[in-house]
């Protein structure tokens, strides 16, 4: 018999870096699980991503055992990363962040694929594009 999920918690969490701390131990507690475990687990599945974000899914049973996955970084760090920048404009129509080419795009489109709504890499070329837009980043 298949175990019923009670509870859905979604984090964004630095890749190796988890701890109790605000805000993942809060929400864990939240959620009954074992967060000593939680943190180990994550800190070791995410090691070979450090300095990334990594977006988490942590499905909780009724039993208080849980599973997590682990989904690819947002196309907003992953585009900061790619301009070597901390963080985009304020005013993305009046000041620039950055430029970055289409092939820096296709990079980027190509890496977040696994966790977007299509195959095909040039449409998601052109959603990772508007998400750099909307921060102030020009596409060539």
């Amino acid at each position: 018999m298949a175990k019923t999920v009670v509870k859905q918690v979604k984090l964004q969490i630095e890749a190796g870096k988890a701890n109790p701390a605000p805000p993942v131990g809060p929400a864990l507690r939240q959620a009954g699980i074992n967060i000593g475990d939680f943190v180990n687990k994550f800190n070791e599945a995410t090691k070979d991503k450090m300095g990334s974000v990594v977006p988490v899914i942590i499905s909780v049973y009724e039993d208080r055992s849980y599973d997590f996955v682990c989904k690819t970084p947002p196309a907003s760090n992953l585009i900061l990363k790619k301009l070597g920048k901390d963080k985009g404009s304020g005013k993305n129509l009046v000041s620039k962040a950055g430029t970055l080419t289409m092939a820096q795009v296709k990079e980027v489109a190509a890496e977040k694929l696994p966790d977007l709504n299509t195959d095909n890499v040039d449409q998601a070329a052109k959603s990772i594009a508007g998400t750099a837009r909307s921060m102030g980043v020009d596409v060539q």
